[in-house]
């Protein structure tokens, strides 16, 4: 505390001019570098109103529990901060700054085998006995090419070896649909073979005019010599190759330059895509972690004057992203500056533009997804659902409630947690309602909510009950957030708290929020998502319910037996559970139980043997 209060003093004492500021940890070292347009009011936001700010992102929490001092620079401008700002992160390399961290490495296309070479893609040159074409500078690209080889000149791409698998098993699905020419049924000779794989090395070296000009003169030649099978091999080729040209999705009727930036984001990672278009023609697609999570358009702000900045980076006259970054005006003036010519972001909102930045923004789920173990799916209907409901980031442990009635008798709550998006059941929980009297949905709704963050206030032994979500889902419209959102302000909660409201015909259709409905059936992740939460909640209210019922039902027959009140007949049901159970069970074990004596227990068993 006494070093958040030095802080906070400090940054007090800053004037509101545009400046660069420089986090120090303990022994000195810058750890995070930053702009501001007001030096004062920038810094003085991590070290003031610290609870709401904190919980906002994990990133800035990590930062300011690690810094002990911080240093500044005024700048004469705001553009004038943004560039000191690029220089100072290159040269000090601050723990807390974005560093892009990309996979790629050298690019080569692999040519391995002797009689019957295959063709891959691959990032060294380890193997002795294959040939390498390359390094080029985008795997993203070779892969492609190799992919789109491959498929035109249906060559093998399994792990058999030629000759020596020969006929020892059916061709594989790639045969059947005609993706591959089947190599391994031994009735292509070696030389056929190896005629094939050259021109398909023609068509990566040279591109797919060249590849067709020279087919053309080989099937005309093959023509003449009346070799009409080969011709219509080459033909088949010919039009492979044409087709895949014309059908390419990597081409685009815009012929200026421009490039697609996307950012796809975890709860602590995140991940951005670049896809480069050239004359028309995609060019090149880059991926990166970004580290630590930050609230969106700081990131993407952040990101593009970093990957910009680059020595030998090309900024392109138009840069469309999903949405506008902060400082958006400062950038476009920057990247002008070094460009030399205009540089504009674009926000594209229909038509072409709007498809590629979701490719784009496709392209940096999956990326992320692979780092962090969860589906696309699953990344997205998070990062649209917390966007929709205008959260700083995906939330990834959501609870949802849920009440369930049978009458009078029986009133019990139900409460599940989706971790990362899927159903994480071992933290599900049961309510008995035991202070409602009547049917009162929302009084027992609040009951659920107050006894569960008394729980997390109390530091419940229960782990499920100490942690803190990062959304709540009520099954149920405005009423019930209304309701329940006078127990989280008794609490002095800012955790997120929704509705989801359900059609005639109990299909989710909307959430609901403090007095107005979201709808949400245009988005099909988050409407996926939700409806299975909901589904799954009140499958798990309704279960738990219809148990109790069950239960005090047998309870009440038990009851029938002189001398056997409630509570041992409570006592009788939760050791034994089911009839069939009690039925089974000596005398001396309901006499230890009900703890009554033996003969009682023979005229209760006896009472079950008939009765069960």
């Amino acid at each position: 505390m006494e070093t958040l209060a030095f802080l906070r003093e400090k940054a007090g004492k800053l004037s509101k001019t545009p400046g660069v500021y420089l986090m120090k940890d303990k022994s000195g070292k810058i750890i995070y570098i930053g702009k501001a347009k007001s030096l004062k009011s920038r810094v003085s936001s991590y070290f003031t109103g610290t609870a709401a700010h904190q919980l906002g992102s994990v990133k800035t929490s990590k930062l300011i529990s690690a810094v002990h001092d911080f240093d500044f620079i005024v700048t004469g401008s705001e553009l004038d901060a943004l560039v000191l700002e690029a220089g100072l992160i290159k040269r000090h390399e601050p723990k807390y700054n974005i560093k892009l961290k990309d996979s790629t490495g050298y690019n080569y296309v692999k040519v391995s085998g002797r009689d019957y070479p295959k063709i891959s893609y691959a990032l060294q040159t380890d193997d002795k006995d294959a040939k390498y074409i390359g390094p080029y500078a985008s795997g993203y690209n070779i892969r492609m090419t190799v992919d789109e080889t491959c498929r035109i000149f249906m060559l093998p791409s399994c792990n058999r070896k030629f000759p020596q698998d020969f006929g020892k098993s059916r061709p594989c699905l790639n045969y059947q649909i005609k993706r591959c020419m089947g190599v391994c049924r031994g009735n292509i000779s070696k030389e056929e073979y190896g005629s094939i794989v050259a021109s398909a090395l023609n068509y990566i070296k040279n591109g797919a005019k060249e590849s067709v000009r020279v087919l053309t003169n080989d099937m005309e030649r093959a023509a003449e010599n009346l070799d009409f099978e080969q011709a219509a091999k080459l033909r088949d080729r010919i039009n492979a190759i044409i087709k895949t040209e014309k059908g390419q999705k990597i081409q685009t009727a815009k012929t200026t330059d421009y490039d697609i930036a996307a950012i796809a984001l975890d709860a602590e990672l995140a991940s951005a895509a670049v896809i480069k278009y050239r004359g028309g023609r995609l060019a090149d697609k880059e991926n990166f972690f970004l580290g630590d999570e930050y609230e969106s358009r700081q990131l993407l702000s952040d990101f593009l004057m970093e990957y910009y900045d680059a020595d030998n980076s090309e900024i392109p006259p138009e840069i469309y992203v999903e949405e506008e970054p902060e400082d958006k005006e400062l950038l476009e003036s920057y990247f002008a500056e070094r460009r030399g010519k205009k540089a504009v972001l674009v926000v594209p909102k229909r038509g072409e533009g709007l498809t590629q930045v979701a490719l784009a923004k496709s392209n940096a789920r999956e990326y992320l997804s692979l780092k962090v173990g969860r589906s696309v799916k699953e990344l997205g209907a998070l990062e649209e659902l917390a966007k929709i409901l205008g959260l700083a980031k995906p939330p990834l442990y959501i609870e949802s409630y849920d009440i369930s009635n049978i009458g009078d008798s029986v009133k019990v709550g139900g409460m599940i947690v989706y971790k990362n998006g899927k159903p994480f059941k071992t933290a599900y929980r049961k309510f008995t309602i035991k202070e409602v009297v009547g049917l009162d949905d929302y009084a027992c709704m609040k009951e659920v909510l107050r006894r569960r963050f008394t729980r997390l206030v109390q530091k419940d032994t229960d782990l499920v009950f100490r942690t803190v979500p990062d959304l709540i889902l009520l099954d149920g419209g405005k009423g019930h957030v209304s309701a329940v959102r006078e127990v989280l302000n008794e609490f002095n909660t800012d955790v997120k708290l929704f509705g989801m409201v359900k059609d005639e015909k109990h299909r989710t259709r909307a959430i609901a929020a403090d007095g107005e409905e979201i709808q949400i059936a245009a988005n099909r992740q988050v409407f996926g998502l939700l409806t299975n939460i909901q589904d799954e909640v009140h499958r798990f209210s309704a279960t738990f319910g219809r148990t109790v019922h069950k239960k005090k039902s047998y309870a009440l027959e038990l009851t029938k037996v002189a001398g056997i009140g409630d509570k041992k007949a409570e006592a009788i049901l939760k050791q034994f559970k089911t009839k069939k159970a009690i039925k089974e069970a000596s005398a001396e074990e309901l006499a230890k139980t009900a703890k009554i004596n033996i003969e009682k227990a023979r005229e209760l068993k006896e009472f079950a043997e008939e009765n069960f």
